[in-house]
């Protein structure tokens, strides 16, 4: 398990209650629990379908919920202005699966655009620096200048998670981060989301169906089943039961593949 991490458990930034959507007759989540603690990587596992991705979209205001509650930093969504969501949604980074950066914009360009266009009055000096600094959290401070199309698919990831950083979230959203990736960079990507979590102090929910991702990443799994959150503990905890739907899942990672 991870070092030097300091979760604060009497700290909760999202609060998640009685959380429920359908879409027509499917019904996605169906009274779903669930908190993030402060400075806590939270690893949400499930099967493809089972709503993953439709959590992020809601703590973030994309969708809204049919029915339950959602604060986040304290702030009822429901409640919110536009205006006041906005702000809100400054203070919560998202890594993207596909890591959407601008191809026609060079890495610099990528990261400069969400800093000036959401921080006003900065000197190109300031601008510079933290693109600078978000880079080297990175560790690709020498891609500074290429295009998309001249990197990785890991190195795509790790600019989209400095692009992110560039605006010094309190929360981060990962969804996916080791999808389409192979098992070495898969193992760079966990260990850089463990450092952002160790010298940024963030609080993450990371959305995956990847076990290695998850055991290496968090500090606690939630698994949603039938759209709630049934299981959640530590990796052991979770995956310490005779209940077939977990024992799958586990054995589909671990030893079918």
């Amino acid at each position: 398990m991870k070092d030097n991490v300091k979760i604060d458990t009497k700290n909760t930034v999202i609060a998640i209650r009685g959380l429920k959507i359908s879409f027509g007759d499917l019904h996605v989540l169906r009274g779903a629990d669930l908190d993030l603690h402060q400075g806590e990587n939270l690893v949400v596992l499930g099967r493809s379908g089972t709503g993953k991705s439709v959590l992020i979209k809601i703590i973030i205001g994309l969708l809204k919920q049919d029915a339950g509650s959602i604060q986040v930093l304290g702030k009822d969504l429901e409640k919110l202005s536009p205006r006041e969501l906005d702000e809100l949604r400054l203070k919560i980074g998202f890594s993207f699966q596909n890591s959407a950066l601008y191809d026609s914009m060079t890495v610099r360009e990528n990261l400069e655009f969400p800093l000036v266009r959401n921080v006003r009055d900065l000197k190109q000096s300031e601008i510079d620096q933290a693109v600078e600094e978000a880079l080297e959290d990175v560790g690709l401070s020498q891609t500074i200048d290429y295009m998309p199309s001249e990197l990785s698919g890991g190195q795509r990831k790790r600019i989209g998670i400095a692009r992110t950083l560039i605006l010094k979230p309190e929360i981060m959203l990962y969804d996916e981060p080791t999808a389409g990736l192979d098992p070495i960079t898969c193992i760079d990507i966990n260990n850089l989301i463990n450092e952002v979590q160790a010298k940024h102090n963030t609080s993450a929910i990371i959305i995956t169906h990847d076990l290695t991702c998850a055991k290496t990443t968090g500090d606690r799994i939630a698994m949603l089943l039938d759209g709630q959150f049934k299981r959640q503990g530590t990796f052991e905890e979770v995956f310490e039961t005779d209940e077939e739907q977990v024992k799958q899942f586990h054995d589909y990672n671990f030893i079918n593949q």
